[in-house]
């Protein structure tokens, strides 16, 4: 029996929902061996992600960008971490570039899925029976194990771990108050408005807790910024908007305040998950039994129309039925039974 990898690299995920869910592949390979040291490469944004997991030892920057080849840079990025003597990597993205960093690096186990003909630049590769693990997070979590072994049936899920006297820091900055419950909504899906429920329909129910006396915060980055536009003018202004004005790390410890959320299927809906914040999950063209939010507190609304789910940035019938005809009122019921 070979000894347990004492130190292990993880190639990370270029998107925000992918890293919360790889948060379980963590878990699992620190309840192996409690004594792992693990080290995260991924974007600098996902920096306020790791900070929040115990798990991780350490994150270090991938300074490519998500589709850029750079060989040179690979090479010499690889070279760079021999140093560390990395006893294992995993890399976790199924592309064959995402693969060149570790083979550079003469890491000597380099565990990841088949993706892109990896052979040779992975020496670990596992071909993906779809049926055994239909999740993302399972996905994730059968790389912590040896290939033929099976994964436990239940899974670590993730979780975010929020420091309150930052979380008070970052109410204070922004100036929040916590005197009435905080409904949060975050309208915004990077993938594309295929997976963003109608802003009018966030707005009626914005409307609706508003008359109940609750206060409506409006969450989401720089690009959410017209749909929370929107919501407003429909509301008289009436909700807090804070799309573009928070960091990743301000947004989290915001959504660590919220008595419930509605969200589409996205970053967000997965950090709230982590949080273990009562959860509304509003699904359209993507499918909540490959990557659903990851809690008790959850209820996943969806009409489940043929047509769905697409999978595509954009409608491809130009009608959008699976969130127009949505309800506002059937999400609202789904928020009473959390």
């Amino acid at each position: 029996m070979t000894n347990p990898a004492k130190r292990i690299l993880i190639l990370g995920p270029s998107w925000v929902g992918d890293m919360v869910m790889a948060h379980t592949l963590f878990q699992l390979l620190k309840q192996r061996n409690p004594g792992v040291r693990l080290e995260v490469m991924a974007p600098a944004w996902s920096r306020a992600l790791l900070d929040r997991m115990p798990e991780v030892d350490e994150a270090l920057l991938m300074p490519l960008g998500h589709g850029q080849l750079a060989l040179k840079q690979r090479y010499q990025l690889g070279k760079a971490l021999r140093s560390k003597g990395y006893d294992q990597a995993i890399v976790l993205p199924n592309s064959f570039k995402s693969a060149l960093i570790p083979f550079f690096a003469n890491i000597p186990q380099r565990t990841g899925w088949w993706g892109e003909c990896r052979l040779g630049v992975l020496n670990d590769y596992r071909k993906l029976d779809k049926t055994a693990y239909p999740l993302m997070v399972q996905r994730y979590a059968a790389l912590a194990f040896p290939c033929k072994e099976i994964q436990p049936a239940a899974l670590p899920w993730p979780y975010l771990h929020v420091e309150p006297t930052q979380v008070s820091e970052t109410q204070t900055t922004l100036g929040l108050k916590l005197d009435k419950p905080i409904l949060a909504l975050c309208p915004g899906a990077e993938f594309g408005p295929s997976k963003q429920w109608p802003a009018h329909h966030y707005a009626q129910l914005a409307k609706l807790k508003l008359k109940e006396g609750w206060q409506v915060w409006l969450l989401g980055s720089v690009k959410d910024h017209i749909q929370t536009q929107l919501i407003q003018e429909e509301t008289q202004f009436a909700c807090i908007d804070l799309a573009g004005k928070t960091s990743l790390a301000q947004a989290i410890d915001v959504l660590s305040l919220a008595n419930k959320v509605v969200s589409n299927d996205s970053g967000l809906m997965h950090i709230v998950a982590a949080l273990k914040r009562p959860l509304v999950a509003v699904y359209g063209s993507t499918d909540p039994r490959f990557t659903p939010p990851l809690s008790e507190q959850v209820r996943i609304v969806s009409l489940n129309l043929a047509c769905s789910p697409c999978f595509k940035r954009v409608c491809p019938l130009s009608h959008h039925h699976c969130m127009q005809q949505l309800i506002p009122e059937r999400v609202n019921r789904a928020m009473d039974e959390l």
